[in-house]
C-alpha cells in the first residue's frame, strides 16, 4: 500500500470514528434549552472506605471490603492538585515513584521495591496493553475520572507482570442527566499553554455521551525541551432497557515529548550550572501514537446476575531518533556522544474480556462469585539501527548539538506474535456478618513466537503458563472498621515477552508471593479515613550469573521486599483538609550475581535500582474564605541506587508545590499554581549508565480558568 492510500485510509478510520461522537454532540446540544439551570458538581457523599472499586476485584467490592491496599485518586483531587499529567498525578499515591527516561516512554514506575512494566502494570480502562511494553497511553489526565492503585500482586485478574502494583487509570464516561460542558484554558512559564474542553450528559431517553479533547505546549525546563501533547477521546452509550446497556468508546493520542536523555557525571559530580543543558543533536526526534477502541456491553438479567463484556482494539506507533549515551572524557574535558539510536514500535493488540458475577448462597452462607475469561493476540514489530553511530563531542557548558549520524540502515529487524488466554475466577464467602473470605485463581497461557526479518527465519517459538491467586479474610470489628490479611501468588516475566529475545526465551516465568495485613477505617462521622498496611514480598526465578561461568545467565535469584504504608484523609477543620501518605520499605536481593570484567560478584543484600526506600506525600487545602481556597503539597522521594553495585547514589529531594484558587463565579474559577516553588535542584532516574542523571522540572508558575456551562 501506497504512503498516501495508507494515510488516506487512517484519515477515513478516524472519521468513521468521530462522526457518531460529533453527531452526538451537535444533537445533544440542540436539545439543551437556554434555560438549563446551572450545574453545581460536588463531590460524592458516600465515604471514600464505602465507595465500590473496579480494580481491586470482579466481584464490585468497596475499599473497605477488599482485603487488599487499594487507593483511589478522585477527580476533585486531581482538580485540586493541578497535576495535569498522568505520571505526577500517580506518583501522590503511596509508595510509587517515577523512573520515567525516553527509553520507557517515561512511564516506568517504582512500587513496593519492583519496578517498570513487567512487575508494575498500567491499565486503561481495566484494559491492559498485553506484552510489557512501555506504555505511552494516556499521558494527561483532563479525561481522566479517577485513577485506582492496587499495591501488590494483582495476576488473579489481570495476569502476569503485577508484582509490584495495577494502576487502573479510568476516564470520564457517559452519564445520564442534562448536558454539562467544561473548558479550561492554562498560560504559564517556559512557554506553557494548554485548552481543553468537554461535554457530556443525555442525547434522549437512551443515548447518553461523553467527549473530551485537550492538547498542550510547553518549552520544557531544559535548553530545546519543548514538547507537544494531543488527546481525545469519546463514547456513546446506549441503554436498551435498565438491565442492558452497550457503549462504544474511543480515545486516541499524539505525543512529542522532551527529546531529553540526561547529563553525564563531570570528575564524578552533576554540577547545577549543567541543570539545563541538552546534550542530544539538534535533529531527535520522538512520537508516540497511540489508539484505543473499546465496545463494551453490561446485562442484569436480574438483581443477583451481573455479565459484562468488552471488545477492543489497541494500536501503538512509537518512534525514536536520538545520542542517548553521553561521557565525560577527562582528557579532552569533552561530553563523548554515542548509541546513536533509531528505533520504531509498532504494535497492535486485539482481544475480549468477560466475566459473569451471581450473588446467592453457599452453604446456606451469602455468597458471591465471579468467573470469566480474557483472551488477546498482539503483534509487535521492531525496527532498529542497532544503535551504532557516533556524534561529535561537545564541550559541556556551551554545546554545539550538531546533528544525527549513523551509518547502519533503519529497517525491521524482527516481529513477535503472542496468543494469550485465561481464565479466572473468584469468590467471596460471609461467614458472618462481620467475617468475608475472598479468594481467586487466574490460569494464563500465551504462546509467542519471534520471526527475523533480516534472516528471514524463525527465532524461536515457545509457550508459558502460570497460575496466580490470591486468600484473604476481612474482619469488620466495627461498621466503619475493616482488619484484612491476604496471600497471593502472582508471575512476572523474567524480560518483556514481547522483547523476547531467544538467549531469554528459554528462561521461564518468575514467581512472587506476598503476605500482607492491613487495617482501615473511616473516622470522624465517616469524613475522613486512614489505612495501616504491613506486607512481605518474594519474587524468585530471577535472573542471574552463573558464578562458576560468568558469561552464563541462570535463573536461581531471589529478591524481596518487606515494608510498611499508611495514609490518612483528615478534615482537620470544617474549612481545612488535609491527605497525607508515608511508606517505609526493605528491598534487597536475596541471590543476584553479576559479571564484573568476566567475573561473578554477588549483589546480595544489595537494595535494586530506582528503588527509595522512604517516600511520602502530603497535601493541605484551606477554604480561607467563601470564594478562596490555598492549598499545597510536599512530595518526598528518598535516596535511591543508580546500579545494583549500590556504589552510585542518587539523592533524596522534597519538592513543593502551592496554589490559590478564586471562585469567580459558581461554574468559573481561577487558579495560581506554582510547582517545585524553592526551586529544588533533584534528579528523577539514572539512564543508561549509572552516573548518566535527568535533572527533574524545575520552579514553574502557571494561571489557569476553568468554566463549566
Amino acid at each position: 500500500m501506497s504512503p498516501q492510500k495508507f494515510r488516506t485510509r487512517r484519515a477515513l478510520v478516524q472519521l468513521t470514528w468521530l462522526t457518531p461522537l460529533v453527531l452526538a454532540h451537535q444533537a445533544a446540544q440542540s436539545q439543551a434549552t437556554a434555560t438549563l439551570p446551572a450545574v453545581t458538581v460536588t463531590a460524592s457523599e458516600t465515604p471514600q472506605l464505602e465507595r465500590p472499586t473496579s480494580t481491586g476485584s470482579n466481584l464490585d467490592l468497596t475499599l473497605l471490603q477488599t482485603p487488599a491496599s487499594l487507593e483511589v485518586i478522585s477527580r476533585e483531587q486531581l482538580e485540586a492538585r493541578g497535576d495535569a499529567t498522568l505520571i505526577d498525578a500517580i506518583t501522590r499515591a503511596t509508595g510509587i515513584s517515577s523512573m520515567g527516561h525516553p527509553g520507557n516512554s517515561g512511564s516506568a514506575l517504582s512500587v513496593r521495591g519492583f519496578t517498570d512494566s513487567t512487575s508494575v502494570m498500567r491499565l486503561y480502562d481495566g484494559t491492559r496493553q498485553y506484552g510489557n511494553v512501555s506504555v505511552s497511553f494516556p499521558f494527561d489526565t483532563w479525561a481522566i475520572d479517577r485513577i485506582e492503585v492496587l499495591r501488590g500482586p494483582a495476576s488473579v485478574i489481570y495476569g502476569d507482570g503485577a508484582i509490584g502494583a495495577v494502576i487502573n487509570v479510568i476516564p470520564k464516561k457517559p452519564v445520564r442527566g442534562a448536558i454539562q460542558s467544561e473548558v479550561q484554558a492554562t498560560v504559564g512559564t517556559d512557554g506553557k499553554r494548554a485548552l481543553a474542553y468537554g461535554s457530556g450528559g443525555s442525547i434522549n431517553e437512551m443515548l447518553s455521551y461523553r467527549f473530551d479533547v485537550s492538547g498542550d505546549r510547553y518549552d520544557g525546563w531544559v535548553d530545546r525541551g519543548d514538547s507537544r501533547n494531543r488527546t481525545l477521546s469519546g463514547a456513546v452509550q446506549l441503554d436498551v432497557s435498565p438491565d442492558l446497556q452497550f457503549k462504544l468508546s474511543h480515545a486516541q493520542g499524539k505525543q512529542n515529548p522532551m527529546r531529553y536523555a540526561g547529563m553525564p557525571a563531570i570528575n564524578g559530580e552533576h554540577p547545577e550550572a549543567l541543570r539545563e543543558k541538552n546534550y542530544n543533536v539538534l535533529d531527535s526526534a520522538i512520537e508516540y501514537r497511540d489508539k484505543w477502541t473499546e465496545l463494551g456491553a453490561q446485562w442484569t438479567p436480574d438483581s443477583n446476575t451481573l455479565v459484562r463484556s468488552r471488545l477492543y482494539h489497541i494500536q501503538s506507533d512509537r518512534y525514536w531518533r536520538n545520542v542517548e549515551t553521553f561521557t565525560y572524557n577527562t582528557v579532552t574535558g569533552l561530553i563523548d556522544r554515542t548509541d546513536n539510536t533509531e528505533i520504531a514500535h509498532d504494535q497492535t493488540q486485539v482481544g475480549n474480556v468477560t466475566d459473569a458475577a451471581f450473588t446467592g448462597k453457599l452453604f446456606g452462607l451469602p455468597n458471591r462469585v465471579s468467573v470469566g475469561f480474557d483472551v488477546n493476540t498482539s503483534k509487535f514489530q521492531h525496527s532498529n539501527n542497532t544503535y551504532t553511530g557516533t556524534t561529535t563531542s561537545v564541550d559541556p557548558y556551551n554545546p554545539d548539538p550538531g546533528y544525527y549520524n549513523s551509518a547502519i540502515p533503519f529497517i525491521p529487524r524482527y516481529r513477535t506474535y503472542a496468543d494469550q488466554h485465561a481464565v479466572f475466577a473468584e469468590d467471596r464467602l460471609e461467614l458472618s456478618d462481620k467475617l468475608s473470605v475472598i479468594g481467586g485463581l487466574r490460569h494464563d497461557q500465551v504462546a509467542l513466537k519471534r520471526d527475523n526479518l533480516v534472516t528471514g527465519t524463525q527465532d524461536f517459538s515457545k509457550t508459558y503458563t502460570s497460575v496466580g491467586g490470591r486468600l484473604g479474610a476481612v474482619y469488620l470489628v466495627q461498621p466503619d472498621t475493616s482488619l484484612y490479611a491476604q496471600y497471593s501468588r502472582a508471575a512476572d516475566p523474567a524480560r518483556a515477552l514481547l522483547f523476547m529475545s531467544t538467549a531469554n526465551s528459554v528462561f521461564d516465568l518468575t514467581m512472587g508471593r506476598q503476605i500482607e495485613v492491613g487495617i482501615k477505617q473511616s473516622i470522624l462521622d465517616k469524613k475522613g479515613d486512614w489505612s495501616l498496611a504491613l506486607y512481605d514480598i518474594t519474587k524468585n526465578n530471577l535472573m542471574t550469573r552463573d558464578s562458576a561461568n560468568p558469561a552464563l545467565w541462570i535463573q536461581v535469584g531471589q529478591q524481596s521486599t518487606q515494608g510498611i504504608e499508611g495514609t490518612v484523609s483528615l478534615p482537620v477543620t470544617r474549612t481545612v483538609q488535609l491527605d497525607a501518605n508515608v511508606a517505609l520499605l526493605r528491598a534487597q536481593y536475596d541471590d543476584f550475581t553479576e559479571s564484573v570484567s568476566g567475573v561473578a560478584v554477588s549483589r546480595n543484600g544489595n537494595t535494586p535500582a530506582n528503588v527509595p526506600e522512604r517516600q511520602a506525600n502530603l497535601w493541605l487545602g484551606w477554604k480561607a474564605l467563601p470564594e478562596w481556597t490555598l492549598s499545597g503539597g510536599m512530595r518526598y522521594v528518598g535516596t535511591r541506587y543508580a546500579n545494583s553495585a549500590n556504589t552510585i547514589e542518587l539523592p533524596s529531594y522534597t519538592t513543593t508545590d502551592l496554589a490559590v484558587r478564586w471562585q469567580v463565579k459558581p461554574a468559573t474559577t481561577l487558579t495560581l499554581r506554582g510547582f517545585n516553588v524553592f526551586d529544588k535542584y533533584y534528579f528523577t532516574t539514572a539512564y543508561y549508565s549509572g552516573t548518566q542523571w535527568l535533572v527533574g522540572e524545575g520552579r514553574r508558575a502557571e494561571l489557569t480558568l476553568h468554566h463549566r456551562f
